[in-house]
């Protein structure tokens, strides 16, 4: 064997190539499942043993999507330091779970952005416009997504629709800053949740993935109740700078 050949071998026993990655297929909602009309849950977000936000998600079907509107805004002193107003909006498919598009619009502290992302799954491709309202400028990217995907937000109320199993995981496609990643679902344990909104029997679910928002947030848990309606009634996130706990206030189906 030359030295070149003897090169090549080395270098491929040392750095062999990278498995293909399989992006798992995005299951439809359970036949069973049935997802709210109209629904509000208003959150308090708390920090440490502050009060430092309120978070509200507010569901709505249209004909066949799932409309979902967030919104989180800093409250009390944690304005005056670093003040948060953020809304978020998306839908999907409630006979397919498929997301048909998510955008959100941020402000926190001196920085505005506001960007759409948009599905074609005809074409297998997504479009993100982002806009830097501060600066004035505009960004455009295109990336490829298979045939239907979830995103960050209702990937919280697609997951509800799933069977969720103490021991058992659901794997779906979720796209992410312009990649389409693998979120994994561990259903851990069941709990007894006590929120201003009273007592709830719930599942307590972790969502991981090796890359993307789910991953680089930290640590993440979503408590849904124990029953068909899987209402999500708390969220905690394990972040670098501290652990944010969201606490159901109140929920509304009108």
């Amino acid at each position: 064997m030359c030295a070149a050949g003897r090169a090549q071998s080395l270098t491929q026993r040392l750095f062999p190539p990278a498995a293909p990655v399989t992006i798992p297929t995005l299951e439809p909602p359970h036949p069973g499942y049935t997802f709210p009309t109209k629904q509000t849950l208003s959150f308090t977000v708390d920090w440490r043993v502050f009060t430092a936000g309120l978070a509200v998600f507010q569901l709505e079907q249209q004909g066949g999507v799932q409309k979902i509107t967030a919104t989180a805004d800093t409250v009390g002193g944690v304005t005056m330091l670093f003040p948060v107003v953020d809304k978020f909006q998306s839908g999907f498919d409630t006979r397919t779970g498929c997301s048909t598009g998510f955008s959100k619009q941020i402000q926190e502290g001196r920085r505005k952005i506001s960007s759409d992302l948009s599905f074609d799954y005809g074409q297998g491709k997504q479009a993100l416009v982002e806009r830097n309202l501060v600066k004035g400028t505009t960004k455009q990217q295109t990336a490829s997504i298979p045939a239907c995907v979830t995103d960050s937000l209702s990937a919280i109320f697609y997951a509800a629709s799933q069977p969720l199993m103490v021991g058992q995981s659901v794997r779906f496609p979720l796209a992410d800053s312009m990649r389409t990643v693998t979120v994994t679902m561990k259903v851990e344990a069941k709990e007894e949740i006590k929120t201003p909104a009273g007592t709830f029997q719930t599942i307590r679910v972790q969502p991981t993935a090796d890359e993307g928002v789910v991953k680089n947030r930290g640590r993440i848990w979503i408590w849904y109740t124990d029953d068909a309606r899987h209402m999500p009634v708390q969220i905690r996130a394990s972040l670098f700078w501290g652990t944010i706990t969201f606490h159901l206030q109140s929920y509304e189906t009108k």
